[in-house]
C-alpha cells in the first residue's frame, strides 16, 4: 500500500483508536486487518497483533507489516502505536521499526496520554500519578509491566525538550541522541512540543506512542490550509488603521468600501458580489477588509461592523480561508454572528491582549481565529496575528477540512 501515514498498532482496538485520531483531524483513515491491500486512504492503520507475543515474534510481526508499505518519493510517515501503559514487547517492536527503516532514523518514544491520566515525568510513566509498574498493570496476567522507567525499559536516553527552543532546535536535540530517544510529557502542551519535534525531523522520524501523541501529530502532519488569512478591521482607532496599512504594505490585498457603498444596500450588494467573485480566482496570502476612513464620513459603527461581518461570511464560504484575524469588538461579534459561531475556544495568544483560538459552533467550527481590541498591539501585530493563524494546527473538530 502507499499512504501518507501508516499506523502500526500492537492490537486492533489501538489501531482503531489511533486511526480515529487522524479521522477527527480531517484525514481519510482506514483500518485494515488480515493481509490488507491497496488503499486510497491517507492514513492506513494495521494491527500487528503483537502485544502478547515474545519479543522475537513481535519483531517479526512488525517487519511483516512494514513489508506491505511502499515508501515512495517523500515516503510515508510511520506511527508505531504502543500501549499507553507499556504492555507488550515495546522494545522489540521499536527496534524492529528502526532497523527496517534504516539510515539515520530516530524513534521518538512518548507513551503519555494525559487525557486518560498517563503522563511521563523524568522518564517514568505515571498512571494517575502512580508509576505504572506499581499499578494493576504490573500484575497483568498476560503482559505484566515490571519497569516504569521508559529509558531503562528501552535502553535509550531521556531527552528533555526545552520549551523555549524552536522546532529546529527540538529536532537537533533528538537527532543527536538517537536512534531511539524517550521524551517526557506532563500535559497536552508537552505532547504538542513532541509532535513539533517529530515534524521537524521529517522522514528521519518514527513516532512511537499511544493515541495521545497521535492526536497531536494528526494535526501537525496535516498540510497547512491553502486559502488566505482573512483579516477584518472594523475598528476606527488610529492604531488599527496603521496596523492594517502596514499589513497591506507587506503584500496583503486590501478591500475598503467607501462610505456611500456601505450606506446603500443596493450598492453594497453589487460591491460584495464583485469582491467575492474576484477573490475566488485571485491568488493572495492575506485579505484585509476594512471600513472607510474618508474624512467626514458619517457611517455608524454598527453599519460598518454588520457589512464587514456579512462580507466576511461570504468570503469564508467561498475561499475556505486558513483562518481569521478580527480587529475591533463590534466587527468581531458581527463576523461570529454571520458565521453562526457560538464562541471561540482559546488555545494561546499572539501577544498580550491578542488571544488565539478556534471558532466553536456553526459550519466553520474549528477555524483558527485571533482577535484584538482596536487600540491594542504593536505596529506589526496584524502581520504577526496573520502568521500565527496560518501556522495554527488544524483543530480536530473542524467542520470544513
Amino acid at each position: 500500500m502507499t499512504s501518507r501515514v501508516v499506523v502500526l498498532a500492537d492490537d486492533l482496538t489501538g489501531a482503531a483508536d489511533t486511526a480515529g485520531q487522524f479521522d477527527r483531524a480531517g484525514w481519510t483513515a482506514e483500518l485494515q486487518v488480515g493481509p490488507g491491500g491497496p488503499s486510497e486512504a491517507e492514513v492506513v492503520a494495521i494491527t500487528t497483533d503483537s502485544r502478547a507475543l515474545e519479543p522475537a515474534a513481535a519483531a517479526d510481526a512488525v517487519r511483516t507489516a512494514l513489508d506491505k508499505v511502499t515508501f515512495d518519493e517523500g515516503g510515508a510517515a510511520i506511527y508505531l502505536k504502543i500501549d499507553s501503559t507499556l504492555r507488550g514487547p515495546v522494545r522489540a517492536m521499536t527496534d524492529a521499526v528502526v532497523a527496517a527503516r534504516g539510515g539515520e532514523v530516530v524513534a521518538v518514544v512518548c507513551p503519555a496520554f494525559p487525557a486518560v491520566g498517563r503522563t511521563m515525568v523524568d522518564g517514568i510513566l505515571l498512571v494517575h500519578g502512580v508509576p505504572v509498574a506499581q499499578t494493576a498493570v504490573g500484575r497483568d496476567p498476560v503482559t505484566p509491566v515490571r519497569e516504569s522507567h521508559v529509558p531503562t525499559l528501552l535502553d535509550a536516553p531521556l531527552v528533555k525538550l526545552d520549551p523555549r527552543a524552536d522546532d529546529a532546535e527540538l529536532a537537533a536535540a533528538l537527532r543527536g541522541r538517537g536512534p531511539v530517544v524517550v521524551v517526557d510529557a506532563r500535559d497536552e502542551a508537552d505532547l504538542d512540543r513532541v509532535a513539533r519535534a517529530v515534524l521537524a525531523l521529517g522522514n528521519q522520524a518514527v513516532a512511537v506512542g499511544s493515541a495521545g501523541l497521535a492526536a497531536h501529530l494528526a494535526r501537525r502532519w496535516r498540510p497547512l490550509p491553502r486559502g488566505p488569512v482573512l483579516v477584518v478591521v472594523s475598528s476606527l482607532h488610529d492604531a488599527s488603521r496603521g496596523q492594517a496599512e502596514l499589513l497591506a504594505a507587506a503584500g496583503a490585498r486590501r478591500i475598503q468600501p467607501d462610505a456611500a457603498t456601505l450606506c446603500d444596500a443596493g450598492a453594497w450588494e453589487e460591491f460584495a458580489r464583485s469582491i467575492v467573485s474576484d477573490a475566488a480566482v485571485d491568488d493572495f496570502g492575506v485579505l484585509v477588509l476594512m471600513g472607510s476612513a474618508a474624512e467626514g464620513a458619517t457611517v455608524a459603527p454598527s453599519v460598518v461592523a454588520g457589512r464587514l461581518g456579512e462580507l466576511a461570511s461570504r468570503l469564508v464560504s467561498t475561499l475556505r480561508p486558513a483562518g481569521l484575524v478580527l480587529a475591533g469588538g463590534d466587527g468581531a461579534l458581527a463576523v461570529l454572528t454571520a458565521l453562526s459561531a457560538t464562541g471561540i475556544r482559546l488555545s494561546g495568544e499572539v501577544a498580550d491582549g491578542v488571544p488565539l483560538g478556534y471558532l466553536t459552533g456553526g459550519p466553520d467550527a474549528g477555524l483558527p481565529v485571533a482577535t484584538k481590541a482596536g487600540g491594542f498591539g504593536t505596529d506589526d501585530i496584524l502581520i504577526r496575528a496573520a502568521e500565527a493563524v496560518r501556522s495554527s494546527p488544524l483543530d480536530p473538530r473542524r467542520s470544513r477540512a
